[in-house]
């Protein structure tokens, strides 16, 4: 009797992700460490200097992290209530928050007492940062205000109260010391100059607010809010240059690399992508656990740290890259230490022995040879294979239908067993891989299982799938039908057109 040959799985090709120099890079990130806060985190932001700090602000609490320590260094608070975004100055010396209350609290890094206490808001007050020129403070409130303040002597500049609805997002300008920039949620950007009483610009963004980056040369501005992230041309009166939607869910943060090459954008819908800022294309994406609300990448694009809804903060680090010195690295044995005896002929008086090799044959391969076919498509039947290797499952089917006892294999089944066939045949019978297999075990389990039909909600619940699914399949092929005998039709009359085309240059003697 000839040997038992194994079932032949065909191997089909996957379509896999793409491979580029970016997916390389941010997938050079360490596994994230995951630090739990009081509250949601509402901010995350980066010291612009060494040692590069960051400081979380949740609840109403503002805490300092050293890039690797997962116990803060340093906590702030002072506030009565909530407290939020908490944002640097440029020297890394101030640190500017504002609160629940409505009141603006300044702190020296070093210290822990406030510096100075700004009041004039009358409701919370979301958005506070400093001018570039780092002795102004602006901010944004639920009063539908936007105010400058001065900090040595602790006095309002002046007030904007131009947006009719929630200020909650805003940036400032690093060329130019008199420029700000509010998002509110009444749908607008405003762009406001210190030394006018109103704002210089207004863009409609269409969706209420919720972020808002200026490129480093100024000439870029970026709103998200809602499912859209746009970037508009300032230099050109706030022309829309992109309008992004690749999250389903509201985008809540922005952020951008040290080199202004990559964007960076936090929703909802627990997604971060990133951009080409040449391309405007995603580039990468993470996934999360929970709804992101902020998000901050260090100077050095060394570490991404993203704030959730749920309290927790992951941190991630970059790996380091791997230095190989020519002290450390081991000496590799010749070219001929393995090509040694390769060639060697045995000679007429050589004694051979060959080394028998074991095949280890599969539970299914088992069961096939000792001909229990229907065991057999229960052991590929198990709902890990089903799902992850579904092509041995068909594969079984096809050695059954070969040797011809693919119906007895199918029938006599319980009400649970075919509606697993069914589910199966049900969702994969519409892979072009799998069609021409699965329909004659459709045909076959019709067949088989016809007499009992109404018997079972359950098999007749899968039995209407099954006809959707080769329903909607038949509609596409149709469609796809149409389309081919349209192109059909006009590439041969472009065809007849050359062809005239030659024919009377051929008339006129060329």
């Amino acid at each position: 009797m000839a040997a038992y040959k194994p079932v032949v799985v065909q191997a089909c090709p996957k379509l896999g992700e793409r491979i580029t120099q970016d997916t390389l890079y941010w997938r050079g990130y360490k596994t994230p460490v995951q630090i739990k806060e009081f509250g949601a985190v509402n901010k995350i932001d980066f010291s612009p200097v060494p040692p590069y700090n960051y400081a979380v602000t949740a609840s109403s609490r503002i805490h300092i992290y050293g890039r690797y320590s997962q116990e803060p260094i340093k906590t702030f608070s002072r506030f009565r209530d909530a407290a939020y975004c908490a944002t640097y100055r440029d020297d890394g010396r101030l640190l500017v928050a504002g609160s629940e209350d409505g009141s603006i609290c300044l702190f020296d890094v070093s210290g822990k007492a406030p510096l100075r206490q700004f009041r004039g808001h009358t409701k919370p007050v979301h958005l506070v940062g400093f001018l570039s020129d780092k002795y102004r403070i602006f901010s944004g409130g639920d009063d539908y205000s936007s105010n400058l303040w001065d900090i040595p002597s602790a006095t309002e500049i002046i007030s904007y109260n131009e947006h009719t609805d929630y200020v909650r997002c805003g940036c400032a300008s690093k060329v130019n010391a008199d420029v700000f920039i509010t998002g509110s949620y009444d749908h607008t950007v405003k762009l406001f100059d210190a030394r006018t009483k109103s704002s210089v610009m207004t863009i409609e963004h269409g969706h209420p607010v919720e972020s808002v980056l200026l490129f480093p040369s100024g000439g870029l501005l970026v709103s998200a809010g809602g499912r859209y992230v746009k970037v508009w041309d300032v230099l050109k009166g706030g022309q829309l240059l992109v309008s992004l939607k690749n999250h389903h869910k509201t985008v809540t943060c922005l952020c951008l690399n040290s080199s202004g090459q990559r964007l960076l954008s936090g929703s909802l819908d627990r997604h971060v992508k990133i951009y080409s800022t040449t391309s405007y294309k995603v580039v990468h994406s993470f996934n999360y656990a929970t709804s992101i609300l902020s998000l901050a990448l260090s100077p050095e694009d060394e570490t991404i740290v993203v704030g959730m809804t749920n309290g927790v903060l992951n941190v991630k680090h970059r790996k380091p890259e791997e230095k190989i010195e020519n002290s450390q690295k081991k000496r590799q044995p010749a070219y001929r230490t393995y090509v040694k005896g390769r060639t060697y002929m045995p000679k007429q008086e050589d004694f051979c022995v060959s080394k028998p090799v074991k095949r280890v044959l599969r539970k299914y391969d088992k069961l096939l040879r000792s001909f229990q076919s229907s065991k057999a498509l229960d052991a590929v039947m198990e709902p890990p294979i089903m799902l992850h290797t579904p092509e041995v499952t068909v594969a079984v089917m096809q050695e059954l239908h070969r040797r011809g006892t693919l119906r007895s294999a199918l029938a006599g089944r319980d009400e649970k067993q075919v509606n697993l066939l069914l589910t199966f045949v049900a969702r994969r019978v519409i892979e072009p891989r799998f069609t021409p297999v699965l329909v004659t075990v459709a045909d076959m389990i019709t067949d088989i299982y016809q007499p009992v039909v109404g018997q079972s909600e359950i098999v007749d619940k899968q039995f209407l799938k099954l006809q959707q699914a080769i329903g909607k399949e038949i509609d596409y092929q149709e469609e796809l039908l149409e389309v081919l005998g349209m192109m059909d039709t006009l590439f041969a009359t472009f065809t007849k057109k050359r062809d005239t085309c030659l024919e009377e240059n051929k008339s006129n003697g060329i």
